[in-house]
Order: C-alpha cells, then sequence, then structure tokens
C-alpha cells in the first residue's frame, strides 16, 4: 500500500525549501529519479526490474540490454531547458492561486524566447488529466456557459458565435458547499454532445441536476437521475449556484492571468489546468500540488512542440539569429559573496539625496 507523501520530507513546502532543496540540476534529476523509480529501475520497454547505472548516468537494462534515461519517456524527453529552471516553473504553475502566464514567465526566469515559456507551460497542462480518474459523483449540478467576450447581435440565450461554448458540472455538498468540478468544450448544446460530456465526468446513478434546457432530458436518460429546474434566466444563479460561481471564476481567471488571449484550440488544456488548482483548494499544503504535477509529468510519455502548435505554417524565409541566448539559463548560481556590502561608505547616501530636498523625500 502506498505511503501518503509527506510534507518537509516527500516534498517542499514553501519557496525556500524549493530552492534549498534543488539548488543544482543533478538534484532535480534525483528527485525525478525517485520519483519514477522509488523501488529501483524499472526498464520502460521490457518492464524488467534491475540494470546498472553507467558513467553518462544513464541506465542499463539487466533484461533486455536497453539504454534510457531518467528523463527519457516523459515530458523532459530531449528538453535543452536546465532542470532548475523546469523546478522552478512547476512551483510556479502549481502553487500560485493564479498559475502563471507565458510572458510572466519568460520575464521572471530569464528564458530567452516566448515560445519556449509558452511550450513549457502547455507540456505541463497535457498531464494534468490523470488517466483512470474518478468521475464526479452524488449530486451534481451541470450547465453551459460561453467563454469570450460579447459580440454585436448576440445576446444571452445559446447563440455562440465565436465564442465557445463549455460544459460545467460541479458536485454538491450536503448541507453546504460544493466538490470537485469538470470543464470541457462543446461542440454544440445538442443531446448527443451533453449525455457525451455526462457520461465522461459524472459517474452513472448520480443526481443530475440541470436548468429547463430540453436537451438534457435525452442526455440524462437511462443513466442519471435527472432533477430539471425550469426558472426564468436571472433566477438560476440563485438554484444552480455551484457552475455559475466555477464558471464565474474561470473567466475571471482567463481575463486576469491570460488577459482573455486563449485560443480556442488550446482552451481544453487551459480548462484542464483550471480544474486541477480547483479540485485541491482544500490541501492543506500547496507544495502538494507541486509533487502531484511532477509525479504526472514523469508517468506522460513526451509531447513535441509541433504537438502544441494549431495549423502550422512554413516560414517565408528563415528567422534571424536570436540577439541573446535562445534557451534559459540553469537557475545555478555560485555565491554572490553579498554584492550589497561592496558599495563604498556614503555611495548609498548620495545615490538617494535629492537637491533642494531632504534623503528619500518623496
Amino acid at each position: 500500500m502506498a505511503l501518503a507523501p509527506r510534507a518537509g520530507r516527500h516534498y517542499p513546502t514553501a519557496t525556500g525549501e524549493l530552492m534549498a532543496w534543488f539548488p543544482t540540476d543533478a538534484d532535480c534529476l534525483d528527485y525525478l529519479e525517485w520519483l519514477r523509480w522509488r523501488e529501483g529501475f524499472v526498464c520502460p520497454d521490457c518492464g524488467h526490474q534491475g540494470g546498472w547505472r553507467l558513467g553518462d548516468g544513464r541506465f542499463w537494462c539487466s533484461g533486455c540490454g536497453e539504454r534510457t534515461s531518467v528523463t527519457a519517456g516523459t515530458i523532459f524527453d530531449r528538453t535543452r531547458t536546465p532542470l532548475t529552471v523546469w523546478f522552478t516553473t512547476c512551483w510556479l504553475f502549481a502553487t500560485q492561486k493564479d498559475g502563471v502566464s507565458a510572458l510572466s514567465l519568460q520575464r521572471s526566469l530569464e528564458i530567452g524566447s516566448y515560445q519556449t515559456a509558452w511550450a513549457m507551460l502547455h507540456r505541463l497542462r497535457s498531464v494534468l488529466v490523470r488517466p483512470g480518474r474518478e468521475r464526479l459523483t452524488g449530486t451534481v449540478e451541470v450547465d453551459e456557459t460561453f467563454i469570450g467576450g460579447e459580440e454585436p447581435g448576440l445576446h444571452g440565450g445559446r447563440q455562440k458565435g465565436k465564442k465557445s461554448l463549455v460544459g460545467v458540472a460541479v458536485e454538491r455538498k450536503h448541507p453546504k458547499g460544493f466538490g470537485r468540478c469538470r470543464m470541457a468544450p462543446l461542440v454544440d448544446a445538442s443531446t448527443d454532445s451533453l449525455r457525451a460530456f455526462l457520461t465522461d465526468h459524472v459517474e452513472d446513478g448520480s443526481t443530475v441536476v440541470t436548468d429547463g434546457w430540453q436537451p438534457y432530458r435525452g442526455a440524462t436518460d437511462g443513466l442519471y437521475t435527472h432533477e430539471r429546474l425550469v426558472v426564468p434566466g436571472p433566477q438560476a444563479a440563485q438554484l444552480l449556484p455551484g457552475v455559475h460561481r466555477v464558471a464565474s471564476l474561470a473567466k475571471r481567471w482567463l481575463l486576469g492571468t491570460h488577459q482573455g488571449s486563449v485560443d480556442k484550440a488550446h482552451l481544453a488544456s487551459y480548462l484542464n489546468e483550471f480544474v486541477f488548482r480547483f479540485n485541491r483548494r482544500p490541501s492543506r499544503s500547496r507544495g502538494l500540488l507541486f509533487y502531484r504535477l511532477l509525479e504526472l509529468a514523469v508517468a506522460h510519455e513526451p509531447v513535441r512542440y509541433r504537438d502544441l502548435i494549431v495549423n502550422p505554417q512554413a516560414k517565408k524565409k528563415p528567422p534571424a539569429a536570436p540577439g541573446g541566448r535562445g534557451h534559459p539559463p540553469s537557475l545555478e548560481r555560485p555565491p554572490a559573496n553579498r554584492p550589497w556590502r561592496a558599495s563604498r561608505p556614503g555611495e548609498l547616501r548620495l545615490a538617494t539625496h535629492v537637491p533642494g530636498g531632504s534623503p528619500f523625500e518623496g
């Protein structure tokens, strides 16, 4: 039986502890090895347990003779980004309440290009759906919402336009409160689309609470106990508070962290990120989310950049060479010898003196 991970022993509890645990890329690699092979090396090709560690850090399987590395076959496969940068990115991605945008990540970690930062975050989003995860149970509120701004001539209802229709399902807790949620893009609000959403995310036999939209009758028929609430539009938020609150939080997050600039083709990935963070909101330690993220990352197959981009187009001319480095530097840093002590006496006083006024004035 697997033991529950413990804060301060299996994962860091704060940013300071993260920096103390993983000051070098070698420390990060050792942690990934521990996460991937708790009981010792297991060959990913033949499943044989046991082998030898080679001088270059790779493992040689004693069963089939294949050689592999700790990062091979994971989302870190063939990465040229230092693991210290990856670990800091995972920490910011998992522990910050609103996540992190690609532009903010690029600036804070000195990543040479926006595309590298963008691809790192999307690789992390691709691992968030755990295979075989449990579906929602009990009493589940279900509704749809639109992701996107208002368009001229489209007001209310289910008029889609260029906006994306998203299904939302939230567990009700008794006597009050909400449990887990699920969100996913929908092709339309037809019976077939809604039934596919329900079967993917809600356990059979659960009680599904919806508004008066007619296709829900067929979508729930034979699988769920359907509780249909026919109310005017303004009152729907009162009778279905869970889905409206979750949808509101998701839209606010997309607008605040990502400035609303989410490509429709990648919307499902952003929704998975929101669901991952929302469902783990009761966690006492934010470091546990970091642990779970890395645990999923080492168990996921590689994700290539070509798999992330949508409708790739050939460039008309070769891109110009970057003026600076193209890949982020490792976050490994030697001691700085306290540079603030190297300033000459009086230097700070002169720098902060304002002619005609007193120091530190204003």
